[in-house]
This record gives structure tokens, sequence and C-alpha cells, in this order.
């Protein structure tokens, strides 16, 4: 366990998760919907797009509006196409995907303990409840991809989250196990955890500059806990 800049000096009044790799093992074969994608827009275009590093969501935009230059009703329908091989590969890689163990326990010993929960995910409401049927009773205010315009990073998703939460940013930690969660913290303006549970290296997670990294969320609360950053039960 690692505290990787200074402490808040207050325990925290709200922890947001991310869902998959965070709360539940990752089974989203990401290179494998990067290939699809990848066809798919050859199929549009004529020619292979050219490799990106952008993310699935926000690359399928930047097809669609490129496709969009040459005819608008072709971008459309590459967009609704290339969302739905993405909503497809989300519930066949939940059918595989389980809780990690400590989920429930410890969703419930924050929010005995007065911490509000959230759960924040770029995947969609329906893959998350194969997982995490009773998502909705096991946290304060769960958000997916559509019931946000704009996905983490982008910080509307944890501030609108951390809103009908009535908690500051400046007082909530956001738990996530890739670099784009350290992002979506940073530019809320929210405390960082990574923890290790995911498929990111701790090298890139540390290369994020979190501010406390972990193996998992258990013993990441029990860090905070040690160092009296949640409140007592």
């Amino acid at each position: 366990m690692q505290s990787l800049t200074q402490s808040p000096g207050q325990p925290f009044q709200a922890l947001l998760f991310d869902f998959d790799g965070t709360l539940s093992r990752l089974t989203i074969d990401f290179p494998r919907l990067r290939r699809k994608i990848t066809a798919l827009a050859e199929a549009f275009l004529g020619e292979e797009p050219e490799p990106s590093e952008v993310p699935v969501l926000e690359w399928i935009t930047v097809i669609a509006d490129e496709i969009a230059l040459m005819d608008e009703d072709l971008g459309r329908q590459f967009h609704t196409r290339g969302r739905l091989i993405i909503q497809a590969t989300e519930l066949d890689a939940a059918r595989d995907g389980e809780l990690f163990p400590a989920t429930r326990p410890l969703l419930l010993r924050l929010r005995q303990s007065g911490v509000k929960v959230g759960i924040l995910t770029r995947n969609s409401t329906a893959a998350v409840k194969v997982v995490f049927p009773d998502v909705l009773a096991c946290c304060d205010v769960f958000m997916a991809r559509e019931d946000t315009q704009n996905v983490k990073p982008h910080p509307d998703h944890a501030l609108t989250l951390l809103s009908r939460l009535a908690v500051r940013p400046e007082r909530a930690l956001l738990v996530g196990d890739h670099p784009l969660d350290i992002e979506a913290a940073r530019r809320a303006g929210i405390f960082a955890a990574a923890v290790q549970s995911g498929h990111a290296s701790p090298e890139a997670l540390a290369k994020a500059k979190p501010d406390y990294m972990a193996k998992d969320c258990e013993e990441l609360l029990s860090f905070l806990a040690s160092r009296s950053l949640l409140p007592h039960a």
C-alpha cells in the first residue's frame, strides 16, 4: 500500500468506485473489441482507420465524424452500429464476470460507517446488472454511461454523481483500476486512488500519479481506516 501525495487531513465523506477491474473481475477483451470496430470502420471508409490510443467509445465518435464529412447518414449508421458492437461485447463479457468476494461487504461497511458510496462506469447498466444485479441496493448513487452525456474521464460524470450525493469534490475519493480513472479524478478535483486489480500495470498506474495505490479495494480501505480517513462505524 502506498500513499503518494499529501492526505486530505480529514475523513472522506464519499468514495466513488469504478466497476470493471475495481469491484469486479475485468473480463472485457479490449484489443478484440478494437479489432471489431476497426473492421466495421474499414467497411464504411474503404480502408482501415489510423490506429488510435483514444478509448473505443470516443474513437467511434471520431471515426463517425470522419465518415459524416462524406455522408452524414453513413456517419450516423456507423456510430449506431459501433455502439451496438460495444454493447454486445459488454454483455458477452458480463456473462463470464463476477464480483470480487469483498465487494458487497466493503460497500456495506462503508455505508454503515456513514460514508456515501457512488459507482460510476463507462459500461452499460445492462452489463453491470448481469454481474451485480443488486447494485442499486449496495450504493447511494449508480451512474453508467447512459446516465451522463459525458462519461469519465470527463469531469461531468463524477461531478454529477457527487452533486447527487451532496458532497464536495475535495471531500471525496475516486477509486479505479486504470489511469483513465485517475485522470477523471484529477479533472474533477477529487482525490484519486489506484487499485491493481485490473489489467493496468503498477508502473502505468503510478505514472498517472494517484494519491494512493493499493493491490485492491480491501487493502485500500484498511489503509484509509488506519490513517483515520474513514469514519468509525
